[in-house]
């Protein structure tokens, strides 16, 4: 790898064992091994670096997750349903597993938000390339061929999610399990349908 592609794997580690704001130019070049000048010759400066280390880890999980999966041989075809409880299962195993300080990660970004313009910019920009990869990896849906459906369906997906590792990391003994968040979702889905048919339920 070159000094570009050390410092963000750098990142990413300081990412998971320290924190975002925790994270110091010099932790970086450390993990790294590459001098801290050249953190401002190629991002600029070290926020910009640990923006993209966020948004990188993110991606890694995610193929990671789908590798996983495709391993189990569960895909779109075993139902939504199905689906969403096997990533789920698989998302919280790692809230408390090596993926741990990713996700703490996460909760700690949504409190810089009100302070942290930057980084509130860079979140922002990436909300429709991250409701494209939840609604491809829970439904199958392309972002490319169907980019409203991916927006919609994968704005859903995203805000549940957020929702999910906030609880978690609140109260772990008593968040819901995946199995009992798809039996939810299967009645919510269930209530509106019968809904849109004109079915009164009892």
């Amino acid at each position: 790898m070159g000094n570009r592609e050390d410092l963000l794997a750098g990142a990413k580690r300081c990412l998971i064992e320290k924190g975002y704001a925790r994270t110091t130019a010099r932790d970086i070049a450390a993990a790294s091994g590459v001098s801290l000048a050249a953190i401002g010759y190629h991002f600029g400066a070290k926020d910009a670096l640990m923006n993209l280390a966020v948004y990188e880890s993110m991606g890694d999980w995610g193929d990671e997750l789908e590798r996983a999966l495709s391993a189990e041989e569960e895909s779109v075809d075993a139902g939504p349903l199905r689906r969403f409880e096997s990533i789920m299962a698989r998302t919280m195993e790692s809230f408390a597993g090596e993926n741990q300080g990713l996700w703490a990660a996460q909760i700690e970004i949504m409190s810089l938000l009100n302070h942290h313009e930057e980084l509130r910019g860079f979140l922002a920009g990436v909300q429709v390339a991250a409701a494209g990869g939840l609604a491809e990896l829970f439904l199958g849906v392309d972002p490319g061929a169907e980019p409203e459906t991916a927006r919609a369906a994968g704005s859903i997906y995203h805000a549940l999610f957020i929702g999910i590792i906030v609880k978690w990391f609140m109260d772990p003994q008593h968040a819901p399990t995946a199995s009992e968040l798809a039996e939810g979702l299967r009645i919510i889905a269930g209530r509106i349908a019968a809904d849109e048919d004109g079915v009164v339920e009892s």
